[in-house]
């Protein structure tokens, strides 16, 4: 907290804004940097050693206050009641369309479903689902999300879920089949999708 208020102290200068000792300051520093929460940087200062500072990492900014949930909620609404719903369904179409796009870049150059589906694990990891695959014992893909970042939205306008397992279906292609197991926003623990080439 008295990083994010200060901006990037001295483990000294954060002792005393602390009531404690640099030392003490310095080694909650270093534990924190082992999380990759705060880094050092040093700056010389004239004649002897340079000084270090520490300041947070983009990592730790989700450890402060964020409204960006509660906002998204509260723009979906606003579209939906003061535009009507024909606009949010614009919206969304908006967002499917380049997520397809972008998700087709990559996709396209893999040539097994095995390798598409790894592609497309890779592209959801990247964007924060926490997503994983593996074969099932009936020769199917699963593919995991063991995290939904746009849970909030997808809560208040289940769209957003709609288009995901489209682009999916889009991107893996016509002899596909893309069945959800598991949905997140349904109560399950993690959103899961089976994959396997169409009977």
């Amino acid at each position: 907290m008295a990083l994010k208020m200060h901006g990037a102290l001295s483990s000294s200068a954060l002792g005393t804004l602390l009531g404690t000792s640099g030392e003490a300051a310095r080694q909650q520093l270093v534990r924190l940097a082992e999380e990759g929460l705060v880094i050092a940087s040093s700056e010389a200062r004239g004649v002897g050693r340079p000084t270090q500072s520490w300041s947070l990492t983009p990592a730790a900014q989700s450890r402060f206050p964020d409204t960006h949930a509660a906002l998204t909620v509260q723009l979906l609404d606003i579209v939906r009641s003061s535009l009507g719903a024909a606009a949010l369904d614009t919206i969304i179409a908006a967002r499917e369309a380049e997520t397809r796009a972008a998700y087709e870049t990559v996709i396209a150059d893999q040539l097994s479903l095995r390798d598409k589906v790894a592609a497309l694990t890779n592209l959801r990891s990247a964007e924060g689902y926490m997503a994983d695959w593996r074969e099932q014992p009936d020769g199917s893909l699963l593919l995991v999300e063991n995290h939904c970042p746009i849970c909030a939205a997808a809560t208040a306008c289940q769209n957003f879920c709609r288009a995901e397992i489209d682009v999916f279906r889009a991107v893996l292609g016509p002899d596909i089949e893309v069945t959800r197991e598991e949905h997140i926003v349904a109560g399950g623990r993690r959103c899961s999708y089976a994959i396997r080439e169409a009977q």
